[in-house]
């Protein structure tokens, strides 16, 4: 627990108010209370660590570890079942598809060859099960918004070769920022007075929810976690076999910075220690430097391995106090505030950390339709074992950028607005503005904008070739 005497007199007074309320809040359990006014009692004491920015150095290849550095595979596939009967896969799956126009569930988006993101992952782990005779079980960590609809969606794996578990994450009353109040308790009683607390909670939950002591007995000693949406999170043994190798306890998957992941967060060591530095935590004068490619040049890929035991241990321990991202929202006029923690900030407490440089093609998330378009274009390719591959045919290593206008944000306009979807593998760069529709079969490369003049459709023909071009007018195709 916080202690309260870190506390002024004022907020003590508050935390306390703060209990009695919450103690009334029925919808959730005595775990989630104590969570809660942990989580708020350690915000409220201002333990937030502050980076002295002359104490960051950059890790070394022994803590961040280059992928070909990696210890060798053994080549026998009684070895390889080994390994995979210690592992559990998870992943995060409490955010819903609202960003881009869809109902329930994000990984319940269609990604391609009408498979969606939690299709793809079954069929990743059924082919890993039937060809090793393994049972690598799937987890998936709902929040209460995905909860239910998954619960459905799940039902139609019942004859697959795979354990399926789900859990939930907490649900925690979002806090009314003028009066530190729950909102829940202001007569706000829908789903809007509460909020999921990130992913960090994934070890707090994963342990109250009996899934840990379970998979432990079963003689589990890894979990994989990664986002569902993060279509390169794919199982890799060579990872797993280091870290039982070389016994760490938990090691991020970082890789090279381009141009489009400045704000994303890096390894630093920091007074002997492996941690993630978060643009939230860069004092002002130092967020250039922070998203320069130069010093810091890896960033987190949120796919995480992570020892069951050592998590057991420390939230027993009540170790894991990872730095809090407050993150302030409105509800119906009301300003909230929402505390929240990242499972890759608890690299810090786990013994033997480290990080993995892994390839990039390990980081391809979709989180919005221009990364649909991506996926479901010629650039990839979609393996009968549910991989996402890219096209060795690209010469370029990195993949086009994409900028489509708002009439493309959600789905179904999206795949209204493209006859097919264009062939792109030897494109720099593509921005459409404007009332914008593709024909079949068309070809970009290089560089190409597409700007409909307000007011005008702009149909872009069945077959055409564009190549280096700014299209304002049928005229200019």
């Amino acid at each position: 627990m916080a202690t309260a005497t870190t506390l002024s007199p004022a907020d003590a007074e508050k935390l306390n108010n703060l209990k009695s309320a919450v103690a009334g809040l029925n919808q959730i359990s005595e775990n989630e209370k104590s969570g809660f006014i942990n989580l708020v009692g350690r915000y409220l004491s201002g333990e937030a660590q502050h980076i002295d920015w002359s104490k960051i150095q950059t890790p070394t290849d022994e803590v961040v570890v280059p992928y070909d550095k990696l210890a060798p595979l053994s080549e026998d596939p009684a070895e390889t079942k080994k390994l995979l009967d210690k592992l559990v896969v998870l992943k995060l799956n409490g955010g819903l598809g609202t960003t881009m126009g869809c109902t329930g569930p994000k990984s319940v988006i269609e990604v391609r060859n009408g498979l969606t993101f939690l299709d793809l992952i079954v069929k990743q782990i059924e082919a890993l099960n039937a060809k090793f005779g393994c049972s690598v079980p799937l987890l998936l960590m709902n929040s209460f918004n995905t909860h239910d609809d998954t619960l459905k969606i799940v039902e139609k794996y019942a004859n697959s070769n795979i354990d399926i578990h789900t859990f939930n994450q907490s649900q925690y009353p979002r806090l009314v920022t003028e009066d530190f109040a729950p909102l829940p308790c202001k007569g706000n009683s829908g789903k809007d007075g509460w909020y999921p607390p990130g992913h960090g909670d994934v070890f707090p939950s994963l342990m109250n929810s009996g899934k840990l002591d379970a998979l432990l007995a079963k003689g589990k000693e890894y979990v994989f976690v990664a986002n569902s949406d993060n279509l390169g999170a794919i199982v890799d043994l060579k990872i797993l076999n280091h870290l039982i190798l070389n016994k760490n306890e938990y090691c991020m998957e970082v890789t090279p910075k381009t141009l489009a992941d400045v704000k994303g967060g890096t390894l630093i060591s920091y007074e002997g220690k492996v941690q993630l530095l978060e643009i939230a935590q860069v004092p002002d004068e130092h967020v250039n430097e922070f998203k320069s490619i130069e010093k810091f040049k890896i960033f987190n890929t949120n796919n995480l391995w992570v020892s069951l035991s050592a998590i057991k241990r420390l939230v027993e321990a009540d170790a894991l106090k990872m730095e809090i991202i407050p993150n302030p929202k409105e509800v119906d006029g009301v300003k909230v505030l929402q505390l929240e923690t990242a499972a890759g900030a608890a690299i810090k407490f786990f013994d033997r950390a480290i990080g993995a440089n892994v390839p990039r093609s390990r980081f391809l998330p979709v989180k919005a339709t221009s990364d649909l378009l991506l996926v479901q274009s010629d650039l990839y390719t979609l393996t009968d074992e549910g991989y996402v591959i890219r096209n060795p045919a690209r010469s370029n290593p990195s993949n086009p950028s994409i900028e489509l206008g708002p009439e493309f944000k959600k789905v179904a306009n999206f795949l209204g607005r493209f006859k097919s979807i264009p062939s792109i593998i030897d494109l720099d760069s593509l921005k459409v503005t404007g009332d914008v529709w593709f024909g079949s079969s068309v070809t970009l490369k290089g560089k190409v904008t597409v700007a409909a003049k307000s007011g005008v459709k702009l149909e872009i023909p069945d077959g055409a070739v564009i190549a280096n071009k700014d299209i304002n007018g049928p005229e200019d195709i």
